[in-house]
């Protein structure tokens, strides 16, 4: 209630705490000169291949009344004004799954109705995002974003594996199409016989399975054995559009006897022929929809809103997650109110809206970070160690590790690392009463390896550029549709499977679900890796029984998308679930237990000596996961933030496990 008797308020004060670093947000990105262009490029491909994925999708189902054009040309607009006018720049926008699932709803509606039909349907599509941009004002209006936490990750889980299974459903509805004549094309043609068709469903098959087993090849690169290190990180960042291009270059070797139209490509209108063209009019044909139509909208609007004010706002928390170590503040209630008056602008405009995406909004964070956190811990635990032996005082000890730190990470001036290790060196200094530490930590030296990580900081360039500036190659690619319509079909079906494969990794749900299927006598095998933090914490009986109403639930949400017209509400679970994860779980299972399995942050356990069967210690464990990192070796930044993020763009929380810590206490 407190949030409705204070309206505005969370808009001011986001605008109030962006405003003052909002020349800086450009003067960073213009300082890094020619370097800003690699993070640019590389979230540029990972923001336009989905987006021309989802215009095929949407342009099949809806008949050709959307296409790639708007697609991409929503995310373009979109882009280029949250780049300018928004909140939380690192926040990369687009056209989603989700809404492409809402769109084909609202289209199969208008078609069935002979007062909507096809010709109106943008025009209806027009007055729901104009409810919906209302209700996303509202919502800015009177700080909504304040229970934004209520979303937990259970509820994030979820979405993230339905759209996971809609990612494969659509590619295996892309494959067999192949094999069919599409809708109100001629029989007759030569390329719809039967043994061209046949031609056509085998060739899909090679192209998607080709571009599927590629792409995720080339995206775990940097972890390959042969390559230098730049190559390697370049075929990662770059590998899946280079797949891309590769299968469409494959698709042109077929022989000169097949027909034209073997294999099947994407299908779309150039930007200045008349049905593209079309969309910048459809305001005009607003007034032609019947009133009652015009209140009805308010019932799509109903689940848009609330789908968009979810996604949009876990996109900018998963962009600024605080083991990024951003030092400009956060802007969810003005962000939810320039996103209401794009959509609002996207409806006028007859475009589908984009909102806040995953897992590009992270990956854009991740391309900006200079992070050698990995090679900077070890050589400062070992310094602090070596320290520790010959009894140095705690001052000595920080100062050595101060001097490891500005040695390894030569980026900044030493008055800024300074600044940057005031805690850590904090931390240190309170170890000096050695009586206080003996009752925090049963012993009277601290524990470097314990101490380090929290306040080890990772380097964000927080600016505006990379995001304009990729916002802007989306609005050349709208240009280069002549080109982009030579990909094949089938190479697009291809890459929706390696979007729902990769996206798994990293999804707790889905880890959990293979846990159930291993034998008792076999799962020590999953201590003996690095592994959740609640494999230890929680008793099996309790992940079993979490992770099989998770499924259940995941299966209704996944129902209610089946259901004909009315699958237009499955939205509609995702908002109950906020009051079963908070009144009805807690009946069932023990708070702490909750609370790791439905953590905030994604922690992971690092191997411990106690149950590992070699004997190794945690230093000894990570050094064998990470690979060895002493310096010389070939081991990059993103090498590193691909181990330390998942494939949603997550970071992982390391410690280690309750064996080595008792461990790391009797030892000092």
């Amino acid at each position: 209630m407190e949030q409705i008797k204070t309206p505005f308020r969370g808009i001011a004060e986001d605008i109030r705490g962006r405003a003052l670093w909002y020349k800086q947000d450009w003067t960073d990105g213009i300082r890094s000169g020619i370097r800003i262009l690699a993070p640019t490029t590389y979230i540029f491909f990972a923001s336009a291949l989905p987006v021309i994925a989802f215009g095929e999708q949407l342009s099949r189902d809806t008949d050709g009344s959307l296409s790639t054009v708007e697609t991409l040309a929503s995310t373009a607009m979109c882009g280029i004004l949250h780049s300018i006018l928004g909140g939380q720049p690192l926040l990369i926008l687009g056209v989603a799954e989700p809404t492409v699932i809402m769109y084909t709803y609202l289209y199969n509606f208008a078609k069935g109705r002979s007062d909507l039909g096809r010709e109106l349907f943008l025009a209806w599509a027009g007055w729901v995002c104009v409810w919906t941009a209302l209700m996303l004002f509202l919502l800015a209006i009177f700080n909504a974003c304040d229970i934004i936490n209520r979303f937990t990750r259970i509820a994030g889980e979820i979405f993230g594996m339905l759209i996971t299974v809609l990612f494969i459903q659509e590619a295996i509805k892309g494959v067999v199409n192949e094999f069919r004549i599409p809708k109100g094309e001629d029989p007759n043609e030569e390329k719809y016989q039967f043994q061209w068709l046949y031609v056509n469903g085998l060739l899909s098959i090679i192209f998607s399975f080709g571009l599927l087993y590629t792409a995720l090849k080339s995206r775990k690169a940097r972890s390959w054995m042969h390559g230098t290190g730049s190559c390697r990180s370049f075929i990662a960042d770059y590998g899946v559009p280079l797949m891309v291009v590769l299968w469409t270059a494959l698709s042109f070797s077929v022989p000169s006897q097949v027909p034209s139209g073997v294999p099947r490509r994407l299908y779309s209108p150039l930007p200045w022929n008349s049905e593209s063209v079309y969309h910048w009019t459809v305001i005009k044909d607003m007034g032609n929809v019947p009133p009652a139509y015009i209140f009805a909208a308010l019932i799509p609007a109903l689940m848009i809103a609330g789908l968009y004010f979810f996604d949009h706002s876990v996109a900018s928390q998963m962009a600024q997650q605080k083991e990024f170590n951003l030092k400009k503040p956060s802007a969810y209630h003005h962000d939810i109110l320039l996103l209401a008056f794009m959509t609002l602008l996207c409806g006028l405009l007859g475009l589908p809206p984009s909102n806040g995406v995953l897992p590009q909004a992270p990956m854009h964070t991740k391309s900006l970070a200079t992070l050698k956190r990995q090679l900077i811990r070890k050589k400062m635990v070992k310094t602090a160690k070596e320290s520790i032996k010959q009894k140095a005082t705690n001052s000595e000890i920080f100062y050595n590790m101060q001097d490891v730190f500005i040695e390894m990470d030569s980026t900044q001036l030493t008055k800024s690392v300074g600044k940057e290790l005031e805690n850590l060196k904090e931390a240190v200094m309170k170890a000096e009463n050695k009586e206080a530490n003996r009752k925090e930590n049963g012993t009277g030296t601290f524990d470097p390896e314990q101490l380090i990580d929290p306040y080890l900081p990772v380097r964000v360039n927080e600016q505006r550029v990379s995001n304009l500036l990729q916002s802007l190659l989306v609005a050349g690619a709208v240009f280069a549709i002549p080109l982009i319509k030579k990909i094949p079909t089938s190479v697009l079906a291809g890459y929706f499977a390696y979007m729902a494969i990769d996206s798994l990794p990293g999804n707790q749900f889905w880890e959990r679900f293979l846990l159930l299927f291993i034998t008792p006598q076999r799962q020590y095998k999953v201590k003996e890796e690095v592994h959740a933090s609640y494999v230890e914490m929680v008793p099996f009986k309790s992940i079993a029984c979490f992770t099989l109403f998770q499924l259940a639930y995941f299966m209704l949400c996944f129902g209610v998308t089946w259901i004909p017209i009315a699958g237009i509400l499955f939205p509609l679970p995702f908002f109950i679930l906020i009051g079963v994860r908070q009144y009805v779980l807690p009946k069932f299972f023990q708070p702490h237990h909750l609370r790791e399995l439905d953590a905030a942050e994604y922690e992971e356990v690092i191997v411990a000596r106690a149950s590992h069967p070699l004997g190794l210690s945690a230093e000894d464990a990570e050094s064998t996961y990470f690979g060895n990192t002493e310096v010389g070796m070939d081991l990059s930044d993103g090498e590193l933030l691909d181990e330390l993020t998942t494939s949603r763009g997550e970071v992982k929380r390391r410690t280690l496990s309750f064996g080595e810590e008792k461990h790391l206490q009797e030892r000092y």
